[in-house]
């Protein structure tokens, strides 16, 4: 399944999955049968990967969202996506989630005006995030500028792309998060 890790690379021919949508090695052909517990496994896998986090701090979110009122999957997913690195991918300041998180822990972005430099940092309704002035000329921030009108920006944010800064106008809901991911998987694996 295409994650998306390597950013551009995705979007074009030159992706791994668009060319060979098999595992490598002689018995990539093979048909495997996986259990119900290696689907729940395998979406928890993809969506720690997604989002660059380890196992402990998904863990985390999890119960975060389980405490919230609402869809414990969904709740999920609304926390990982209002997480600042993210932000950051979707506004397209950055063209892959490493990126943005390094961009993030480096100091290069700001939130309402200050520095922020943890990626974990959960953004608000009416937050700014903006790239700082000194580092508005680095050449990976302007050629994913330049690439974000491929990807489009969520309907949550909102973009001014002269300036580089977005801000967020609401909170993220499920229909605007339209990666292939089946959440309900994740909540049954942690409910054992």
């Amino acid at each position: 399944m295409e994650l998306y890790l390597k950013g551009d690379r995705c979007y074009t021919d030159k992706c791994a999955l668009r060319r060979r949508n098999y595992p490598p090695g002689q018995h990539g052909h093979g048909r495997v049968k996986i259990s119900d517990y290696g689907l729940q496994l395998r979406e928890k896998q993809k969506v720690k990967r997604m989002y660059g986090l380890m196992e402990k701090q998904f863990r985390s979110y999890f119960e975060r969202a389980e405490r919230q009122r609402g869809v414990t999957g969904t709740n999920l997913l609304v926390l990982l996506e209002r997480r600042l690195d993210n932000v950051v991918y979707r506004l397209g300041m950055a063209n892959s989630r490493p990126q943005a998180r390094q961009l993030v822990r480096h100091g290069h972005i700001l939130v309402n005006g200050r520095r922020v430099d943890i990626p974990s940092y959960l953004v608000q309704v009416g937050d700014v995030i903006e790239v700082a002035e000194k580092s508005r000329n680095l050449p990976m921030i302007r050629d994913a500028l330049e690439a974000a009108a491929r990807r489009g920006c969520p309907a949550w944010l909102e973009l001014d792309k002269e300036r580089a800064r977005g801000r967020v106008s609401m909170m993220p809901t499920r229909d605007d998060i339209t990666m292939p991911i089946q959440e309900h998987l994740i909540v049954e694996l942690y409910s054992k």
